[in-house]
């Protein structure tokens, strides 16, 4: 799926840190070290199709480092 966030991340929550991330490793060896979390919020999305809606979107964030791999996970039809 196809879509470009087009306004800010509200209602950002953390729901892993440290070592409760599966992909940690994974993270570090891409990005480098840093302390990071698991985050999810939501965002207004334009999708492919031209459509505009609210979306649950999850990405990774580390001080320094910033956010990576937005995704996302759920759209929110008004």
């Amino acid at each position: 799926m196809f879509y470009k966030i087009i306004g800010p991340i509200h209602d950002a929550e953390t729901f892993a840190t440290g070592t409760s991330i599966r992909d940690l490793r994974r993270l570090r060896r891409l990005y480098g070290r840093g302390r990071w979390r698991k985050r999810k919020g939501v965002a207004s999305v334009r999708l492919e199709d031209g459509a505009v809606t609210n979306a649950e979107v999850h990405w990774y964030e580390a001080a320094g480092i910033g956010k990576k791999e937005i995704k996302v996970k759920r759209l929110l039809w008004d």
